[in-house]
């Protein structure tokens, strides 16, 4: 299963103070835009992404359709049909992609622990 692009999305109170702390680590931004309260920072290949007040907790992000540099990749495997594969393993939903969309869209379930991750396709 390829599920694409791999960050960590972070819940932060602040959203400068957050930049300069990962910009102290060898962050620079890579998109996002501080009006909107979100930034995705990247350091090599490692992207993280930093959201004030959209969202409660972290969340591990794979971007179906996006490398680590966030290119479109020529094939890939859409969300619809990893969230159906994932669905037939057992794995419940917390939130579904339309099955019958096509293009962006997202699913969202938690791991044993209650870590939450998203399927998160854009293209």
């Amino acid at each position: 299963m390829k599920l694409g692009c791999f960050s960590i999305s972070l819940a932060v109170k602040d959203l400068a103070a957050s930049k300069a702390f990962y910009e102290k680590l060898g962050f620079t931004k890579y998109a996002g835009d501080e009006a909107q309260h979100y930034l995705i920072m990247k350091n090599g290949q490692t992207n993280i992404g930093l959201f004030e007040g959209m969202f409660k907790d972290n969340i591990m992000t794979f971007n179906p359709g996006w490398n680590q540099d966030a290119d479109t990749l020529d094939e890939f495997t859409d969300v619809r049909e990893l969230q159906q594969q994932l669905k037939r393993q057992g794995i419940e939903m917390m939130q579904q992609a339309d099955e019958a969309g096509q293009g962006p869209g997202h699913c969202v379930f938690t791991d044993p622990d209650g870590n939450v991750i998203m399927l998160d396709q854009h293209v």
